[in-house]
């Protein structure tokens, strides 16, 4: 089984795994301008976990010098793909010089995924760079938190995102969709993430709705969600 629009987290293969032990699940990690930056398999006897994998031949990790990150150095950069990609957007200069660039003689292919290699060109995948939450001066990524949140009893699908605040810039607002019929206590939910992550990445804010809406290829819709957790936090004073 292969997904390439979505990230399975670790534990969705596991569920998968107990229903069928003998499949294997293939997680490509691409985007429309950057065919092949990773792949992870995972098979019964051995699960990777979320948003890990394995370095495309053509993929490296760039810093914002402009420079290749030494693999194990732990420094976080942007996922880097040469090949075949294309020359730019349609009618969009600025994205295109943005996106497609050429370091040291070679055109790169730049979509704004941020990660960590390993020694062993293991990538850990943190986000997109047009989602991160910027928290009193701290970054968050909200994949990070998305995947913490999931595991909490009663979520049965969340999206993390920024909210304006006047004291750190942006706080973190999560929109939870319950299990049907179940509900989610904020106070409960917050005191999870915090179990797990740094405080700061935990939600100040939990809107629960009825469906989170994905795309047909999984996808979140960060602007639409953003917005309307906006309006939600004005609304509820």
């Amino acid at each position: 089984m292969i997904s390439s629009g979505v990230m399975w987290s670790e534990e969705t293969k596991k569920s998968l795994f107990r229903h069928h032990p003998n499949f294997l699940a293939v997680d490509a990690f691409s985007s429309s301008e950057a065919i092949g930056m990773g792949t992870s398999i995972s098979s019964g006897a051995s699960t990777s976990h979320t948003a890990e994998f394995k370095m495309g031949e053509d993929a490296c990790v760039i810093g914002e010098d402009g420079k290749k990150i030494a693999a194990g150095s732990n420094e976080v950069g942007m996922l880097a793909l040469a090949g075949r990609n294309p020359i730019g957007y349609y009618k969009d200069e600025a994205k295109s010089a943005s996106t497609f660039r050429r370091i040291d003689g070679v055109s790169y292919a730049i979509p704004g995924d941020f990660a960590t290699v390993d020694a062993d060109g293991t990538i850990h995948v943190l986000g997109r760079g047009s989602v991160v939450i910027n928290t009193g001066g701290e970054k968050v990524f909200p994949e990070e938190v998305e995947e913490v949140i999931k595991l909490f009893q009663g979520v049965r699908d969340a999206a993390v995102v920024g909210v304006p605040d006047e004291r750190f810039g942006e706080t973190i607002c999560a929109v939870v969709e319950p299990h049907p019929g179940m509900t989610v206590d904020p106070e409960a939910l917050t005191a999870h993430v915090k179990s797990r992550l740094a405080g700061y990445k935990a939600p100040r804010h939990v809107m629960t709705v009825g469906a989170i809406g994905r795309s047909p290829s999984g996808k979140l819709d960060y602007k639409r969600l953003k917005s309307e957790a906006e309006a939600w936090v004005r609304s509820s004073g």
